[in-house]
C-alpha cells in the first residue's frame, strides 16, 4: 500500500480526482427498469430488545419477477448498487461488492441483510396494493385507514394512488418496511 502525501492539492488535481469519482461511480449506477419492475425508496426498521439499537436499512429497489423466480436490487439515493438478491426454486443468491452469498431461502437471505425475516412472497401483492393470495386477510378498521391485515401484519396506504405503503409487524421483534413506489 502506498502512502499518499498530506499536501493540500491544487484545484486541477482535485477536479481531476473529482471527475475520476465521477465516471467511476456512473459505471455502477442502476440500470433502467423493465416496466414489470417495482421500483421506488424502501426503509426497512427492526426494532431488537431495548438494549440493541434498531436495524435500519435504507435503499432505492427494483424488484422483478415472482416469489418463486426474482430479483431485488437495492442501490444508494445516488444510485450506487449496494447488493443484488436473486432466487429460484434452485437457489437465493446475494451478490454484494464483496462477492456473491448462498442461503437455503429468501427468510435466510432476510434475516442476513435486515435481521429478521421478511414476507418476500407477500411484497409483491403488498407493493401493489393487494392482499397476498396465499394466506386470509381481513380490511383495517376505518380509523386504521385503508389498507389490511393478513398474518401479523397490518398493511396501510397513504391515499389512492399516492404509492406510499407502509407494513408494520408489532410482535417482537418489530418491524416496519415503509415504500414509496416510483413505478409498478
Amino acid at each position: 500500500s502506498r502512502l499518499v502525501s498530506m499536501r493540500p492539492m491544487r484545484a486541477g488535481a482535485a477536479a481531476i480526482w473529482v471527475a475520476a469519482a465521477f465516471v467511476a461511480g456512473c459505471a455502477s449506477l442502476r440500470e433502467p427498469a423493465s416496466p414489470d419492475v417495482i421500483s421506488g425508496r424502501l426503509t426497512v426498521r427492526v426494532d431488537g430488545p431495548a438494549s440493541d439499537a434498531p436495524r435500519t436499512l435504507t435503499a432505492e429497489f427494483d424488484l422483478e419477477g415472482s416469489a418463486e423466480h426474482g430479483s431485488l436490487s437495492l442501490a444508494t439515493p445516488l444510485g450506487m448498487r449496494i447488493a443484488q438478491a436473486r432466487w429460484s426454486p434452485q437457489q437465493v443468491l446475494l451478490v454484494t461488492p464483496d462477492g456473491e452469498t448462498a442461503y437455503p431461502d429468501l427468510d435466510a437471505l432476510t434475516r442476513r441483510l435486515v435481521g429478521e425475516a421478511l414476507p418476500v412472497a407477500a411484497f409483491f401483492d403488498w407493493l401493489r396494493g393487494r392482499p397476498w393470495p396465499g394466506a386470509p386477510s381481513s380490511a383495517l378498521a376505518p380509523a386504521q385507514g385503508e389498507g389490511f391485515s393478513q398474518f401479523g401484519w397490518q398493511v396501510s396506504f397513504a391515499g389512492p394512488g399516492n404509492g406510499a405503503i407502509l407494513a408494520r409487524r408489532d410482535a417482537p421483534p418489530a418491524v416496519t418496511v415503509r415504500a414509496m413506489i416510483e413505478r409498478r
